[in-house]
């Protein structure tokens, strides 16, 4: 038994440690990662577009499905989409995603942007926030 409290705390270390990383902003299909390289004013947060709607609306920052508590016509930040929060599309009128890709699911019937690095960390519950997806 001691084998697998062995193993089990391994498992633990590594989840925290992976936990802390951060993807790169682009990885391309050979592998290469990559930066964005233009300058940009400094209230702007730089994303990949999904769709090229403009929106505005509450910011309402969702980490786990049961702190979920939105209200018609909000926008959705979270750190990625998964099928359990299906549900909240239906309320929701934007997402924004710190991964992601122009076709996530979802996210195409949405405004939507993906890509923004810290977006749950960065974007505060309750802000009123832009989406530009051009």
């Amino acid at each position: 038994m001691n084998w697998i409290r062995r193993s089990l705390t391994k498992i633990k270390d590594e989840y925290k440690f992976y936990e802390k990383l951060t993807p790169p902003r682009v990885i391309m299909s050979d592998g290469e990662t990559g930066a964005y390289k233009r300058e940009y004013p400094t209230k702007v947060i730089v994303c990949l577009p999904v769709s090229s709607r403009v929106i505005e609306g509450w910011a309402r920052v969702i980490l786990d499905m049961k702190d979920a508590n939105l209200e018609d016509g909000d926008i959705l930040v979270t750190t990625f989409t998964d099928p359990s929060l299906t549900p909240l599309f239906v309320s929701v009128k934007g997402l924004v995603t710190d991964v992601g890709r122009m076709i996530t699911p979802k996210a195409c019937c949405l405004s939507a942007v993906v890509g923004v690095e810290n977006a749950a960390k960065l974007i505060k519950d309750g802000l009123k926030i832009r989406i530009n997806g051009a």
